[in-house]
């Protein structure tokens, strides 16, 4: 992998942002884009995503580049730009985004398993929870073994996993029907979608759901053999991923109309592919989507450890997370991140509409640390800070940073009030954290601004907490 110990090269880092970004999303596309939107919608809401996503990951390139002494991706430049609360935000934020998703994955996992075995049910059934922590457990101790073993296997299964979905884009090409595609372009004939303006809306959080890992090559920054290598990883990684998810959600459209496409069982790309070959289509699938998730969870536990590691090295969380064992792995931050995800897992036995819930909830708490790491690559170009007789790149920097920014802003309209308030409840508990290692260093928790936001936070928090008691709002 590298001819220097315990580095990752190129194709690994690339491996780490593909593997990171197809999880069990893309298995599931046809049916969670047609629940929100029809084919014209989808299209306008896959080129703001395209657009959108790809300026986030030339900042995180630019990024990358210019900041070489940052490590740690997203934390280390909310930190940067914004102080230290923020830094820490973003990496509590980032971190609880990780181990829920990693809690969907484990549902859909077992749901995908009960299509061969009735035992697991839904993902969620006693055995199915057993089989998961069993399962949970067991990556723990790979991990343990060390982030370049870890990250082998990772670069394995993710070329083992993109297989299926080559082969589902190829049969969906012939089996495209133009008639079907434009039968109802804008959902004319479903009033419930509402506006185009209502479905693109309403479809984005899927998108950013199925583009969360983007930054994954940035969060282990410190460990790449080549630091130019972070930066296109993440560029290689993107517009990689945005081609397969494109082209399986589009595809799918010309196959079955929008109505049908609603009505699927996830994983629906299996029920889209057993629409055109029959039942080993859908076989291929469900086997296709076990090994993607396999390779996922792994990439996810890798990011989760990692991200609190970087935080608690320069005493932004407490120094507990930063010890490691003898294969250079941050254990105390491994152990206490399965741990939540052990805990959730038992959660999902009461729990009907957990891996749904989980997915909206999981991407609404990443869409801070996007937006503060969009507002620093906006905040450099601004300032001229690392532009010294770079003109040209500044003008191109700060057109893209200011892409980036607005369409962070966006993301988070588009999410709505009922996400941005349940994110501030799990927001606020962070803060016990915080307020620790800032004692551990010796200096006061807030300043003057951060006690501001800190407020808002808890504000927040508060009316998400009675609205959960009184029903007006729902996990």
């Amino acid at each position: 992998m590298s001819d220097t110990p315990g580095k990752l090269r190129l194709g690994a880092l690339v491996a780490l942002v593909v593997g990171s970004m197809i999880g069990g999303g893309i298995f599931s596309l046809p049916q969670n884009m047609a629940a929100s939107a029809d084919v014209g919608a989808i299209l306008i809401g896959w080129a703001i995503t395209a657009v959108g996503m790809l300026t986030l990951a030339f900042v995180f390139q630019t990024l990358a580049n210019r900041k070489p002494d940052l490590d740690g991706g997203v934390y280390a430049y909310a930190k940067a730009g914004f102080g230290d609360y923020m830094g820490f935000s973003s990496a509590w934020g980032y971190w609880i985004s990780a181990w829920l998703g990693n809690v969907g994955y484990f549902v859909l996992l077992f749901s995908t398993l009960g299509y061969f075995f009735p035992i697991f049910g839904e993902g969620n059934t006693p055995a199915a929870i057993i089989g998961a922590s069993i399962l949970l457990w067991a990556v723990h101790f790979l991990v343990l073994r060390g982030i370049k073993e870890a990250a082998f296997i990772n670069l394995v299964t993710t070329v083992a996993k993109i297989v299926p979905l080559v082969l589902f884009i190829l049969i969906a090409i012939f089996a495209f029907k133009l008639d079907i595609f434009t039968s109802d372009i804008w959902g004319v004939k479903n009033p419930d979608l509402g506006s185009v303006m209502d479905q693109v809306r309403n479809m984005m959080l899927v998108t950013v759901w199925v583009f969360i890992g983007i930054e994954g090559a940035s969060i282990f920054s410190s460990r790449a053999e080549k630091r130019s290598d972070v930066g296109r990883a993440t560029v290689i990684g993107f517009i990689t991923v945005l081609l397969l998810l494109v082209l399986v959600n589009v595809l799918s459209l010309g196959i079955m109309t929008q109505p049908e496409l609603a009505k699927l069982q996830n994983p629906s790309m299996a029920a889209v592919l057993e629409h055109v070959v029959g039942h080993w289509g859908a076989v291929l699938i469900s086997v296709g989507l076990i090994i993607s998730l396999l390779g996922a969870l792994l990439s996810w536990v890798l990011l989760c450890a990692e991200i609190m590691f970087s935080a608690a090295k320069d005493h932004t969380m407490p120094a507990f997370l930063k010890k490691e064992n003898a294969n250079h792995v941050p254990v105390n931050a491994l152990w206490l991140t399965n741990a939540m995800v052990q805990l959730f897992l038992i959660i999902t036995l009461f729990s009907a509409s957990t891996y749904l819930s989980l997915i909206y909830l999981a991407t609404s708490m990443i869409l801070v640390p996007y937006l503060w790491s969009a507002a620093y690559g906006f905040l450099l170009a601004v300032r001229a800070e690392t532009y010294e007789n770079a003109l040209a790149e500044r003008k191109k920097d700060l057109i893209i940073g200011g892409i980036a920014l607005i369409y962070a802003i966006w993301l988070i309209y588009a999410g709505g009030l009922k996400y941005l308030l349940l994110s501030a409840l799990l927001y606020a508990p962070g803060a016990i954290l915080f307020a620790k290692a800032k004692r551990e260093s010796g200096q006061p928790v807030f300043t003057h601004i951060e006690k501001v936001i800190f407020a808002a936070v808890v504000i927040g928090a508060l009316v998400a907490a009675y609205g959960l008691y009184d029903g007006f709002l729902t996990l």
